[in-house]
């Protein structure tokens, strides 16, 4: 049906400073041509400069999100992002494969732009056991290590993203951010079906307003997924929106701290 929207849903926490998390994915789907739903597993108090506090949402409740959409809409694609429990981890786990959602996108998200923790170690344990059951994860350089248990670096980084594909089963975007970089940055994917690495390099651009990148390339690429594109064209994509995104928020100001990209460009 040409007339059905390209439905998304992100499942992930909230983000009071309007940087990350839910808001940033909602713009992201929606900058590029989604439709966007979302199931909230937990609130923060959060600005440019940190985050201060975790409410998490009832799994009750997030499970009852889940039904309402998963009954009713069909979703194309997946993106999730926090979950800050063990008890929610299964919650989505259960749901997902109950209604066999394919193209799910998940970010594992550990620890915060600011370097503040958001899941606790318990939580790390059972989300190890989800990730077989995803399409592709995108883990930045930190989350990268808790997840392979050794450290990376630019010279590892192809090899790395190898190795977390292996131990989890599952497509790996290694992001490489974190990574020290003189004019370009380099993000790495590595295809699970067919055990190749894809190196994406785009510009380094001098800012430090980069609060949300991960969730908006998250999302991005969820999008592109349900728009008919393939894993290896979507990720692509997500790279180069997300850095295009980062230069038209380069020199915007929002808050004291830590600044969202610009996912309109305007």
């Amino acid at each position: 049906m040409n007339n059905r929207y390209k439905s998304v849903l992100s499942i992930a926490g909230s983000d009071s400073g309007g940087c990350a998390g839910i808001q940033a994915d909602i713009k992201s789907i929606s900058a590029n041509g989604g439709f966007a739903s979302t199931v909230i597993t937990a609130t923060t108090a959060q600005n440019t400069q940190g985050v201060t506090d975790i409410h998490g949402i009832p799994p009750l409740h997030i499970e009852k999100q889940l039904e309402a959409v998963l009954s009713d809409i069909e979703f194309r694609a997946v993106k999730i992002g926090m979950l800050h429990s063990a008890e929610v981890i299964e919650t989505v786990k259960n749901r997902l494969l109950h209604y066999k959602v394919k193209n799910i996108i998940l970010d594992p998200v550990m620890v915060a732009t600011s370097g503040d923790p958001l899941i606790s170690k318990k939580a790390i344990k059972s989300l190890r056991s989800f990730l077989p059951h995803t399409t592709l994860i995108t883990p930045n350089i930190p989350e990268g290590e808790i997840l392979l248990g050794e450290s990376i670096s630019l010279k590892n980084i192809e090899m790395s993203a190898k190795k977390i594909s292996d131990k989890f089963e599952t497509s790996v975007l290694l992001k490489g951010g974190h990574l020290d970089f003189k004019d370009e940055m380099t993000d790495v994917l590595f295809l699970k079906d067919e055990q190749r690495v894809v190196v994406i390099n785009n510009k380094a651009i001098d800012t430090k307003h980069t609060h949300g990148t991960g969730c908006s390339l998250s999302s991005a690429i969820a999008t592109f997924i349900s728009l008919g594109f393939s894993l290896e064209e979507s990720v692509i994509k997500g790279c180069n929106y997300v850095n295009q995104a980062i230069w038209e928020g380069k020199d915007k100001v929002l808050g004291k701290g830590n600044g969202p990209i610009n996912h309109f460009g305007v």
